[in-house]
């Protein structure tokens, strides 16, 4: 149980503090420790984790960090990864908020952040292609990021509301079938 624990500490605090660029940019670290190199879950798992977890208020890193933190963990789990994922940043801060406002309009910086805008969006990219080589299964599910896209851009309605409707959707579309298939293989035992 310890070994999880500190294994959940330092997977977050390394992914989180590492996220240049904001929620985004922290989700393929994300993955990479909890999917990649923990094994706590799968890409399909992560999918809806990550879906679960946009469609609520907050940072996605603490909502992600509590997420899994629960999962592997139980309570536990949940306070180690919030602690990974805020205290770092929470310290620097404090310790060199000064120095880090000071600097803020150098040139130097604006520079090493133009440089990793880029390997950010390519890191989003890789992991939006991972988790949607199983998140569509059917043509169903494309009409799906058909109608999505369409929302996104053709209105001002916000992503959350996107989600909630799609998750209201598949539970009434897919959740008939998918009870109906578990109500036919308990028969069965």
């Amino acid at each position: 149980m310890f070994k999880n624990l500190w294994d959940l500490t330092i997977a977050f605090a390394r992914a989180s503090n590492l996220g240049f660029g904001g929620g985004p940019a922290v989700v393929p670290l994300i993955k990479a420790e909890a999917v990649d190199r923990y094994h706590w879950m799968n890409n399909e798992e992560f999918t809806d984790a990550l879906a679960i977890s946009n469609a609520l208020p907050g940072p996605i890193a603490t909502k992600m960090a509590a997420y899994i933190g629960y999962k592997v963990g139980g309570w536990p789990g949940v306070l180690v990864t919030l602690i990974g994922t805020i205290a770092p940043t929470l310290i620097i801060v404090v310790l060199l908020g000064n120095l880090i406002m000071k600097y803020s309009n150098s040139p130097e910086l604006k520079a090493m952040l133009e440089a990793v805008r880029p390997v950010v969006v390519v890191l989003v990219a890789d992991t939006a292609y991972d988790m949607g080589k199983k998140s569509f299964p059917t043509g169903s599910t494309w009409g799906i990021a058909v109608v999505t896209v369409a929302v996104l851009y053709l209105t001002n309605i916000h992503p959350a509301i996107i989600i909630v409707v799609a998750m209201f959707f598949g539970w009434l579309v897919y959740g008939r079938t998918k009870k109906e298939k578990y109500t036919s293989s308990r028969k069965d035992i």
